[in-house]
């Protein structure tokens, strides 16, 4: 008796210490993020997965490994944290102090976790926002220490967090200028595999800030488990994903710090960005459903909002302009019918004025001899017209031939005893510099100042940080990589402050920076400067898993003048539409068909661009492409869907959609189609069930002949596209309405 009494005890004794710990939970709906407290009072994760139902199971779960390790502690694989102390020891070994939990906003938690040295006066923060409805968590930490003298930072992550399955598949995308984000994936085994840059300004010109992880096979769009990440971060990143001897996975995140050791004073708080994950159990479409709509609510500048259709010059003219061609351009423009006329590269420089790219970078006045009305007139002009105007800049960049390099050459990321490397012929301004960083937000003030009816900027970033040395920074040059990034978000914050309405494209010469760090002062950004509509697929597929259609910029141009203007047009109407083509020198058949088309995107662009998104087939996978838009309602889709090079009497498989009411009566429509052109879908303008659409699908009639001809339908608010590289185009779209009632059972 007393033996099973003893043993009650301790039973009892045990539940009561258990219960003593903490247990801190960062759940959103579908997500459950679970840290404990071990027996040395060590941070642990505990769980990252599904949410659980009953809470009261989660004290089940046992206490895990270390969630955030630090050089000097008994940790075998990289850390999460290293430095150095004043005494010149490199030791961090962080215990559990605390925790808060506070509500941010409606469905919004932020979680703090104070951890603390106690040899040595350092605090670390982790602080882990949730997103309830959008099943998105963010993570991000706070290092500050009370040492007389500065501590050296080595390592900073943003997040460090574990999976446990039987194995683990890696997705990238990665590439180069106008081949961007190519998907690949591989298995992680034992070891480490390292995504990364360091190309400072440019620096997603390689590879993104993004990856998916898939537990126990490869990745797939309805089923699986599956975490996408990416940091908010316009500068160098590193992806550490580490397999360790018990299978274990661990996925650091956060600003790479090649180079960039951080001296950090006593009392500084030195704040990393934030890591942006999703964690899904319905495959990748579902975890980029949640990021979409998360960076519409809450991340993406004017995410809410409207879009504008646009016009740019830089195919029509290059440099080769002057008022009375730019006026015409907008006559275009106007009878096109898009919303805004935008003025590319080429518009400034006196003493040097900007012929070509190789001067006048950097002097942002208007060359008199091009337009001696200078922007005002401009505006005017489009505003007579009936359009708005937009601008193009490039205010981080300069020209050794320029007025401002002759000036302020101190101004310059440049060796002091080293010839110059150039890329694009420009040189990068030292953001780190206060001063440049007036002149920088000066470009953008004065021409709002003297022409407040700029309705828009297109803001490019052409060379990455290939000088990296900063006159400003003197003995400190590796800040030079995080100062300047923060120089850069400094002069954004001050343009949002004072023009908080202005929308801005993030160009960064096509996919050079698409982060979401740069996303809160940017409307959209422009993937790649190749539009070539075959390539548009892939590369528009790719960013599509955490970037929402709206936030990405396509255009109608004279790439690939093989496929038609159709198909050029039905590509690009999958985002946020743009043009920039000669539009007098379209045959009359294409210059209704484009007008038409606008019609159609202007009717349905709320559908394609705050609707759900679904990647129905992939390019990767075959010579199909198909992609879908379903509204918040269910009562309207777009369907895309694309032959990338169909064979002779091939017959097109059915295209099944998602996403629709099965109990709803459709209308299935096929639209965007040229002048005498019939539609080809079958069961076009019948009413069909969405349970019939799920199930049986959209099958286009095979073509009998080989002709360059592109088709669209859409399905609720889209359109669909379909294109060849051979001299076989297809491109089909459906536009299926709902009809009031309900089907009846």
């Amino acid at each position: 008796m007393k033996k099973l009494l003893t043993l009650l005890l301790t039973l009892l004794a045990a539940d009561i210490c258990a219960a003593e710990k903490p247990l801190i939970r960062i759940h959103t709906d579908q997500t459950d993020l679970l840290y404990r407290i071990d027996d040395q009072g060590r941070l642990c994760q505990s769980y990252l997965g599904p949410a659980f139902r009953n809470p009261e199971d989660l004290r089940l779960l046992p206490a895990g490994d270390e969630a955030f390790t630090t050089y000097g502690s008994k940790n075998y694989f990289t850390p999460a944290l290293r430095l150095t102390h004043n005494d010149g020891n490199g030791s961090l070994q962080l215990a559990y102090v605390s925790h808060e939990t506070r509500s941010a906003a409606d469905g919004v938690t932020e979680t703090s976790i104070l951890l603390r040295d106690e040899a040595y006066p350092v605090e670390v923060k982790l602080i882990l926002t949730a997103f309830e409805r959008e099943n998105v968590i963010k993570s991000r930490t706070e290092i500050v220490h009370y040492e007389r003298k500065p501590v050296t930072l080595y390592e900073y992550a943003s997040s460090m967090l574990r999976l446990g399955a039987g194995s683990y598949y890696l997705t990238e995308f990665t590439g180069d200028w106008a081949h961007e984000v190519n998907k690949s994936e591989r298995r992680l085994d034992f070891g480490k595999k390292v995504l990364d840059s360091s190309l400072g300004s440019r620096a997603n010109m390689f590879c993104p800030p993004l990856f998916a992880v898939t537990l126990d096979g490869p990745m797939s769009e309805t089923e699986g488990e599956v975490l996408l990440g990416t940091l908010a971060w316009t500068g160098n990143f590193r992806f550490t994903f580490e397999v360790d001897q018990n299978n274990g996975l661990r996925i650091l995140s956060g600003i790479n710090p090649f180079a960039s050791e951080y001296s950090l004073r006593p009392r500084e708080i030195f704040r990393t960005p934030e890591f942006i994950f999703t964690f899904s159990t319905g495959g990748a479409g579902s975890a980029s459903r949640s990021l979409h709509d998360w960076a519409r609510r809450h991340q993406l500048k004017d995410g809410g909002k409207d879009r504008m259709t646009l016009l740019n010059n830089w195919e029509a003219t290059y440099f080769d302009f002057n008022e009375e061609k730019l006026a015409a351009l907008m006559d275009d423009a106007a009878e096109l019918g898009v919303d805004m006329f935008l003025l590319d590269d080429g518009w400034f420089g006196n003493k040097h004025p900007r012929h070509n790219d190789t001067q006048g970078l950097g002097d942002w006045d208007e060359t008199r001899g091009k337009l001696p009305g200078g922007i005002a007139g401009l505006v005017e002009t489009a505003e007579g017209k009936g359009i708005r105007f937009g601008l193009w800049i490039e205010p981080e960049m300069v020209n050794p031939r320029s007025e401002l390099y002759e000036k302020h050459r101190d101004w310059v990321l440049r060796y002091p005893n080293r010839d110059e490397a150039y890329f694009r012929n420009q040189l990068v301004l030292d953001l780190t510099n206060p001063e440049v960083q007036d002149f920088v937000f000066g470009v953008v003030d004065r021409l709002m100042t003297e022409n407040p009816g700029i309705a828009y900027f297109k803001w490019d970033c052409n060379s990455p940080i290939i000088n990296a040395h900063s006159a400003y920074l003197a003995e400190k040059q590796s800040h030079l990589w995080i100062d300047y990034v923060r120089g850069l978000y400094s002069v954004l914050e001050r343009i949002g402050a004072k023009y908080p309405d202005l929308p801005m494209m993030l160009c960064s010469g096509g996919g050079g920076r698409t982060d979401y760090g740069a996303l809160r002062y940017f409307t959209e950004f422009w993937p790649s400067d190749n539009t070539d509509p075959l390539e548009r697929i892939f590369i528009q597929w790719g960013y599509s898993h955490f970037f929402p259609l709206k936030s990405m910029c396509a255009h109608v141009t004279n790439w690939n003048r093989s496929t038609s203007i159709k198909f050029r047009t039905d590509v690009a109407m999958m985002c946020k539409l743009g043009f920039d083509i000669i539009v007098k020198d379209l045959p009359d058949d294409e210059l209704q068909f484009c007008r038409q088309a606008l019609r159609n995107y202007n009717r349905l662009k709320h559908t394609i661009l705050d609707g759900d998104f679904y990647r129905l087939v992939s390019p990767y996978e075959g010579q199909h492409a198909a992609m879908q838009t379903v509204s918040a309602d269910r009562t309207g889709s777009v369907v895309f869907a694309y032959d990338l090079n169909r064979r002779y009497g091939e017959q097109l498989p059915a295209v099944r959609l998602t996403g629709l009411d099965p109990d709803l009566r459709y209308r299935i429509r096929e639209i965007n189609l040229m002048p005498g052109q019939n539609p080809r879908i079958e069961h076009n303008d019948r009413v069909v069930s969405g349970d019939y659409l799920m199930k049986a699908g959209l099958k286009p009639r095979p073509q009998r002949r080989r002709r360059a001809e592109s088709r669209m339908t859409g399905s609720g608010n889209e359109e669909p596209k379909n294109s060849g590289n051979s001299g076989c185009e297809f491109a089909s779209g459906v536009f299926i309405c709902p009809l009031p009632n309900r089907l009846m059972s």
